[in-house]
């Protein structure tokens, strides 16, 4: 099985708008076009992607790690983890961040990738957010 990992093209948007829910169609276009998406590939068929943005402005930000569910539980989404952070330390910066809600198993995941936690917030209405970061 062949695993590519690419950043998203214009081409891609018919994969992403059926499936990506969680992001308006603006600023998905947006961060398209910034390269901020990165897409999952086992020989040729899209199976996840990775989209980030920059908190502060300066820190890279995980917003959104999703793989369909029939490739869960497979090590793809530490693939992916991996490349992105890859990316992430030859642009320079030292470290990375993401989130997770509190009651999802994506805490332990993120955890056992070396995420620690520093904080967190409670919006009206949802779970704790935890705040992860990463020295990369």
């Amino acid at each position: 099985m062949t695993t590519t990992i690419r950043t998203a093209t214009p081409a891609d948007l018919p994969f992403l708008c059926a499936h990506d829910v969680h992001i308006s169609p603006e600023e998905r276009e947006c961060v398209l076009q910034q390269g901020r998406i990165l897409l999952m590939e086992l020989d040729g068929i899209l199976v996840g992607w990775l989209r980030w943005g920059m908190f502060w402005d300066n820190t890279p930000f995980m917003n959104l790690l999703y793989l369909l569910d029939s490739y869960r539980g497979q090590g793809l989404g530490r693939q992916l983890v991996a490349h992105w952070e890859a990316q992430m330390r030859a642009a320079g910066h030292p470290l990375v961040m993401t989130s997770t809600q509190a009651n999802e198993d994506a805490q332990g995941f993120y955890r056992r990738l070396g995420y620690q936690d520093i904080g967190g917030f409670l919006l009206p209405g949802e779970s704790y957010e935890l705040i992860l970061v990463k020295p990369l």
